[in-house]
């Protein structure tokens, strides 16, 4: 008996004290994970003015991939007969690792659409100020009228421009926040400009015409390049859904050779390596078809 004891007591220590390291190194990975996704989070809502705590968008994270994760379960459980609970938790694991990152891929689609609006309205903007100059306004006064327009979101961030000039922000500056806060190339450009011109005295409206010529050729060759790698695009993603859509119909063909297939361990490990070379082949076409003038 003592023979057994210490060896038992050792191997039950050894559990104990590898559990909670592997606790323990859990929460601090989940606490840095989650200080980053916050702080990301806050410069994504920053960028397209939601008045939104970070921390709500992280509950709300949550919250949906726990729902979906128990629809996954609960629609999972009605189609098979007498499911066991580990495919039931693997269903659940599953939708909440699909569903977590959606409000995050939601704030970078927003921000996206909201920069190339800004672009698209950014070029007749630009010929609007140099019409200005040319009847003798000032700068600021052209970004005055450009604050004024109701053109979302342009004359929301010239608004913001004019507003940091009035509290004491110097022009430069202004233009340096509002290049970093939009991210938008066609716009650095301008302030590039804009402040250059301030700071040697050159001829500004022949600039800003010209720019407002670059731009509007950009954009042309940008939808043109949009309608070339349409099929690509297309094609990456019957690539990306080809293997689940094929799993689906083999199940409602032959549902007990899928059965048997998916309760062996060589048929998680092959539905593992499938999602994986899924996923490389997705990201890699995409690559392709992504195209930057």
């Amino acid at each position: 008996m003592n023979n057994s004891f210490f060896p038992a007591l050792m191997a039950m220590l050894s559990v104990f004290f590898l559990s909670f390291a592997m606790i323990d190194m859990f929460l601090f990975v989940s606490k840095r994970y989650k200080d980053k996704y916050l702080e990301e989070t806050s410069t994504e809502l920053n960028d397209i003015l939601l008045q939104l705590p970070p921390a709500r968008v992280l509950d709300l994270n949550l919250a949906i991939s726990v729902f979906c994760g128990i629809i996954g379960a609960v629609l999972y459980g009605l189609r098979v007969q007498s499911p066991k609970p580990f495919h039931l938790f693997m269903v659940f694991a599953v939708f909440f690792i699909i569903s977590f990152p959606i409000p995050k891929l939601i704030l970078r689609f927003m921000k996206k659409k909201r920069t190339e609006k800004f672009n698209i309205q950014l070029e007749g903007a630009l010929g609007n100020v140099a019409s200005s100059l040319k009847a003798g306004f000032s700068i600021n006064q052209a970004f005055e009228e450009l604050a004024a327009s109701n053109k979302h979101p342009l004359s929301v961030e010239f608004r913001m421009l004019m507003q940091e000039i009035r509290l004491g922000v110097t022009m430069d500056d202004a233009l340096e926040n509002m290049t970093k806060r939009i991210n938008s190339a066609d716009f650095e450009l301008v302030a590039t400009a804009v402040i250059t011109a301030r700071q040697t005295g050159g001829e500004l409206t022949g600039t800003l015409e010209r720019l407002a010529a670059l731009i509007r050729e950009r954009m042309r060759i940008n939808n043109k390049l949009k309608a070339m790698t349409s099929m690509g695009r297309l094609q990456a993603l019957m690539i990306g859904c080809m293997p689940f859509l094929l799993l689906w119909g083999m199940y409602h063909v032959s549902p007990g050779m899928v059965n048997s297939f998916l309760n062996t361990p060589v048929g998680y490990i092959a539905l593992l390596v499938v999602i994986i070379l899924d996923v490389i082949g997705f990201l890699v076409i995409k690559k392709i078809t992504t195209i930057d003038v």
